[in-house]
């Protein structure tokens, strides 16, 4: 029997007109966004149409515009009577949308709690005093041996193993610095500088995971309608609590990405469903289940093409 799993991306994923034409053909999309934005007290669509665009890469605002983006293509796939998945993951923020979608969360709940994980983070650290980067064409060994040489008692470390020989690093400005000199010395094709406004999924992030682990005593975690596969330990979490405590470990420990889809693919996964703007995981979850078919669905045609082959 043939198996799927959903997949919900991070931040990276964000643009300007995101999901335009789909929301033209489907109107759930601008009702789904019209819900969050009540939720929030801030109209998301206005902003994913118009920006301004530093408004909407600000992290408390792009991660909620991302969540509900991933939870209103996920809505047109349930109304035209798409296939529920045997799982759901999301990369980083993408592991909220993906517990909204099997119902852990409601999509109020999750839209602000988001929104005020992007404020913690900002508020651990100040802008300029952290940073991240894309580290291309080496092994995650040489990445990990190069950020313990250049930390000097300061923080960097590799923080996102997205696909082999994609690595993502971050910590303190200047140790990240120290890093990239390293890792180009080491052979890296390419150490990209990202345009990002906290350095997540470092130690840099713990108090803002201590202020968040508060945050989730408050909301209301319900049973999984499907499986989640969370980033912390690459697992489908044993119950309710440990869901919790893997989201403030996952703020700051690495997203353990490659080994989420290679666990899925040995689930029996062999058809991958990327919900949200863009195709950035479609590209990574290629690279990882290489056997497997992979399907985005942020426009009407693509949505078409997935619910024609996902069975």
């Amino acid at each position: 029997m043939t198996r799927s799993a959903w997949v919900f991306p991070g931040q990276g994923s964000q643009s300007l007109g995101m999901l335009a034409e789909l929301a033209a053909a489907f109107p759930s999309v601008r009702t789904t966004f019209a819900e969050a934005s009540d939720a929030l007290g801030k109209d998301l669509w206005q902003l994913a149409q118009e920006g301004p665009e530093a408004e909407l890469n600000a992290t408390e605002n792009t991660q909620p515009l991302l969540l509900t983006g991933g939870i209103a293509v996920w809505r047109v796939w349930q109304q035209q009577g798409g296939k529920l998945p045997a799982y759901v993951a999301g990369h980083s923020l993408g592991e909220y949308t993906a517990l909204v979608a099997a119902g852990v969360l409601s999509l109020a709940d999750g839209v602000r709690l988001v929104a005020e994980r992007g404020r913690l983070m900002q508020a651990a650290v100040p802008a300029g005093q952290g940073a991240m980067a894309a580290i291309l064409g080496l092994e995650d060994e040489q990445v990990i041996a190069a950020c313990a040489e250049a930390a000097q008692g300061e923080v960097v470390s590799a923080v996102n193993f997205n696909a082999p020989g994609q690595v993502v690093i971050a910590g303190g400005t200047a140790a990240v610095e120290r890093a990239i000199v390293l890792l180009k010395a080491a052979g890296a094709k390419r150490a990209l500088p990202l345009p990002v406004s906290a350095p997540s999924h470092c130690a840099l992030m713990q108090p803002a995971a201590e202020k968040l682990a508060e945050r989730l005593r408050d909301i209301t975690f319900n049973q999984p309608v499907m499986p989640v596969v969370q980033n912390a330990a690459a697992r489908v979490e044993a119950d309710l609590d440990a869901m919790r405590a893997a989201l403030v470990t996952q703020l700051h420990s690495p997203v353990l990405w490659v080994q989420c889809v290679q666990w899925l693919a040995a689930q029996g996964v062999s058809q991958f469903v990327e919900s949200g703007p863009g195709k950035v995981l479609s590209g990574l979850d290629k690279r990882i289940a290489k056997d497997a078919e992979h399907y985005s669905a942020d426009s009407s045609e693509s949505l078409k093409a997935a619910l024609a082959a996902v069975c």
